[in-house]
């Protein structure tokens, strides 16, 4: 019994609450943020919180409102800024052509024969300020242009470019859904950025090789001169053409880069100077601009004077109002979720599972797994997967003393499980490719995204033993 409150009364409520969230999210007109805050009210009473907030006798506010506003603004104090720097940095990236210049960037580096690794890594490191499904959208047409140039087949580029947009979408602040499961763990987001990274390039590697060897086969369509798809004929590859793409009115390779480049170094370099515990002198101005609200706002200040220097005032205060557009719902989502982590934390229900979990001696990391996977096939947003897994799981977590840096990338990687119908990238993807079977959709995205998961959830579980 913790602060009057019984176990297993809390863990009903729990239960209730997460058959609810589902219920709401997928059955009714209710958004996911209204549905986060009423499965926590309902959990606090099914539990047994007091309604109102009570003062205990060492002096700790306790009750269900108490964790809403407490667990809401907690999460959004450490990422709400910069969640909201992030979104408008995506949008002048989005808006000046920088995702275009890094395309023919990559094209370049990796030479003929190469383009699935050209437009995958592409998309990983466009999708880190973008969301992918803008990403997609605008890169789209330069694989379409590779497509009737090469005669290779147009999925698999696309398969390969759509794969490295959502690897870091789903994996790498300051994309706003992990910023977001950092803030309700409250991990390091430097140490987060560096593992997530390393997580990321096998998975990225494996959807590459997937796309080539698999899709390219299966689906080997290809663009014709009347930018028609039309399906291949055997041995029609022409690797010895160089491919010509548009290069006016973009930005310099320096400056489409540098806007992302330069606030994932700063955050890194706070991280391992802290580390180091070099806070001395000039470290001690360098750990200040690394820390991730700093960095970030840097790297909006450069996009906006260094990539926005030929656009007007009014249009890049545009740009940026449009970005912000999409922020408040992320930052709702993300409190929400914040909240619920906050009541299973107050109530002790944290600790009660967290004792239970630790005596069936049951791997701790399977919990934030398998809750982000369940939660990411029933209703289908990778965001509110990794959000929902992240509230539930890390007081548990947290109580039991395990790495909250793995078990927050747990929640990232079980939120990249099986992408299908309900997934709005999912017909993203396969409707700008020109992809119509319902059968070929599946190959295409779903089986793309699972394999995707399961070598995530391979290095997460490797990762475990390594950092327990």
């Amino acid at each position: 019994m913790v602060n009057g409150l019984h176990g297993d009364q809390m863990l009903l409520g729990l239960a209730i609450g997460i058959v609810l969230l589902i219920f709401m999210v997928l059955k009714t007109k209710i958004q996911a943020f209204l549905a986060l805050i009423i499965t926590t009210v309902v959990i606090g009473v099914i539990g047994g919180m007091p309604l109102n907030t009570i003062t205990l006798e060492n002096g700790t506010k306790f009750g269900i409102l108490q964790s809403i506003t407490s667990g809401f603004g907690n999460t959004l104090s450490s990422i709400g800024i910069i969640i909201g720097f992030g979104v408008m940095l995506g949008a002048i990236f989005e808006e000046t052509g920088a995702a275009k210049r890094m395309a023919l960037c990559f094209l370049k580096v990796f030479g003929k024969n190469k383009e699935e690794e050209a437009l995958a890594f592409t998309g990983f490191l466009v999708s880190i300020p973008i969301f992918c499904d803008s990403g997609f959208i605008i890169l789209s047409p330069i694989a379409k242009a590779i497509s009737k140039v090469t005669k290779k087949s147009l999925i698999s580029l696309g398969v390969a470019l759509a794969a490295g947009l959502v690897i870091t979408h789903t994996m790498v602040p300051p994309t706003p859904g992990p910023l977001g499961v950092c803030g309700i763990f409250g991990v390091d987001v430097g140490q987060f950025i560096l593992l997530a990274l390393v997580l990321s390039i096998p998975m990225t590697i494996v959807a590459i090789l997937y796309a080539r060897k698999y899709i390219a086969k299966k689906l080997n369509w290809i663009v014709n001169e009347n930018d028609e798809l039309v399906e291949a004929q055997a041995g029609s590859v022409e690797s010895g053409k160089s491919i010509e793409l548009g290069s006016e009115n973009l930005p310099s390779t320096f400056s489409s880069f540098l806007p992302i480049v330069l606030p994932v170094i700063l955050i890194l370099m706070n991280t391992v100077f802290t580390a180091m515990k070099l806070t001395d002198g000039f470290f001690h101005i360098l750990i200040f601009l690394g820390q991730p609200i700093v960095a970030v706002g840097i790297g909006l200040l450069t996009a906006i004077f260094i990539l926005g220097k030929n656009m007007s005032r009014k249009d890049i205060l545009a740009s940026m109002e449009k970005g912000m557009m999409s922020a408040g719902i992320i930052m709702l989502v993300t409190g929400g979720g914040g909240a619920l982590g906050q009541i299973i934390k107050d109530s002790g229900l944290g600790t009660y599972m967290a004792e239970g979990i630790t005596a069936m001696n049951v791997p701790i990391i399977l919990l934030p797994l398998v809750i982000s996977t369940v939660m990411r096939f029933i209703q289908g947003s990778g965001t509110v997967a990794m959000t929902t897994a992240a509230s539930i799981s890390a007081p548990i977590i947290l109580a039991t003393g395990a790495n909250p840096v793995v078990s927050a990338l747990a929640c990232c990687v079980g939120s990249c499980f099986f992408s299908y119908f309900n997934d709005s990238y999912f017909w993203v993807v396969n409707r700008t490719l020109g992809v119509s079977e319902a059968k070929d959709q599946i190959r295409v995205w779903s089986i793309t995204t699972t394999i995707i998961w399961a070598v995530g959830c391979l290095e997460v579980i490797i990762l475990s033993f390594i950092m327990h």
